[in-house]
């Protein structure tokens, strides 16, 4: 099957997640579409293939290679973001991209000059949203790429191999990817997450990520009689967040620069709840930012003269960098790979987070390699199929120089 098409046949299925669901996976749809996955898996001869009842799928593509190395695992995720809109998908084919604009519905224009990654993908065949949803690269481009390397496998049984294991797993997006995984099924040395952008990125630095709550109580009394006595939460919540460092947001940060987003607010007079997400690649800048919460607080509860503010925070999961570092013939292994199909390997920082980061402080060494996706989450993202099948190539080029180094793959 081309992988254009199998691409296109997955995003058929609506598997946005649920940030909200308390069952995993959090919507029905990632379960249906993992079910498809495990018959398709059985018939690229996968073996030890299931799905556990919290629908992680697992296979195996059994070495037929006397000389066993190590064990290579492969890792995407089930579902897409609930930022934007996963029903009635309805992609668009650009065959030959020429650099010009891109029209979408609802008066969207997919631009080059507002979205300069085009410019990369001159020439390559893309797929593209209609405007009205996103489309599902994050991350079935990965899956895609994942089970094209086993058909070809299946079909050239002289394509010499260790063990590779292979898992999808639900809620990635709303960070419960690796929640309910299981190592003692997926038996790998290591492992790599198909689920970036370029395909010439390799990415072994991600955010360390915290959530931070804070809850606030106000005084509510009728607004006729509230001189001198009232305290509106919400007006708190306001105070709160300007006393924040005003150039730590999202849309001022690049780079390994960190940032504090409001994710969600709700409130009333009497309460608010303001939801946070911090983040930073460095760990003590992470702390101080953590510290600027705390001294915000501790500032307007003594002003308020009572405890009118609550923080609680969590930790999300850390830079997988402190692990990576410990087994460089990974990074080496896919720079040298990379080289090989004729890739420039671009190492840079993710400014998010992967399912390989919990895996890595698991046990499981896991940094991440592209898919050909770009600008996710919304109604402009696209695909590039040349970048897909080149990660089909990567991949093969991957396992096998796990058994010979260097040596031709008839592709």
């Amino acid at each position: 099957m081309k992988i254009e098409n199998r691409f296109l046949k997955y995003i058929s299925f609506n598997t946005q997640s649920n940030p909200y669901s308390t069952i995993s996976p959090s919507t029905t749809g990632q379960k249906e579409f993992a079910q498809f996955l495990v018959e398709e898996m059985r018939i690229l001869g996968l073996k030890d293939v299931q799905m556990s009842e919290y629908g992680v799928v697992y296979g195996k593509i059994p070495a037929n290679n006397q000389h066993q190395g190590d064990v290579i695992g492969l890792i995407a995720h089930l579902d897409t973001s609930p930022d934007a809109s996963g029903q009635d998908i309805h992609p668009q084919i650009i065959r030959h991209y020429d650099g010009k604009d891109i029209s979408l519905k609802e008066e969207r224009l997919l631009s080059p000059r507002e979205f300069p990654d085009l410019q990369k993908v001159i020439g390559h065949d893309l797929i593209t949203t209609d405007g009205t949803t996103l489309l599902g690269g994050d991350d079935k481009a990965g899956i895609a790429i994942i089970m094209s390397m086993a058909e070809y496998m299946y079909k050239h049984p002289e394509f010499l191999h260790n063990d590779i294991m292979i898992a999808f797993t639900p809620d990635e997006e709303v960070g419960r990817g690796t929640e309910h995984f299981d190592l003692d099924i997926f038996q790998a040395d290591y492992a790599y997450t198909i689920d970036g952008g370029d395909i010439n990125q390799f990415h072994f630095e991600n955010f360390n990520a915290y959530q931070v709550l804070v809850d606030i109580i106000g005084q509510s009394i009728h607004p006729g009689s509230a001189k001198n006595k009232m305290v509106n939460s919400q007006e708190v919540a306001m105070t709160f967040h300007s006393m924040l460092p005003a150039g730590q947001k999202p849309q001022l940060t690049e780079g390994y620069e960190g940032f504090h987003h409001l994710v969600h607010m709700q409130g009333t007079c009497e309460k608010t709840h303001l939801e946070y997400i911090v983040r930073n690649h460095d760990y003590l800048e992470l702390k101080q930012q953590l510290n600027d919460f705390s001294r915000i607080q501790s500032y307007l509860n003594s002003f308020y003269g009572y405890e009118a503010i609550d923080i609680t925070m969590h930790e999300q999961y850390l830079n997988m960098k402190d692990i990576i570092k410990d087994h460089p013939h990974i990074i080496e292994q896919v720079e040298t790979a990379m080289e090989d199909v004729g890739l420039r390997p671009e190492i840079t920082p993710i400014r998010g987070g992967t399912d390989g980061a919990r895996l890595s402080f698991n046990g499981l060494p896991c940094p991440n390699l592209g898919t050909g996706g770009f600008y996710c989450h919304g109604p402009y993202e696209f695909v590039s199929i040349t970048m897909m099948k080149k990660g089909v190539e990567l991949l093969l080029r991957l396992v096998r120089n796990n058994v010979y180094a260097h040596e031709d793959i008839p592709f």
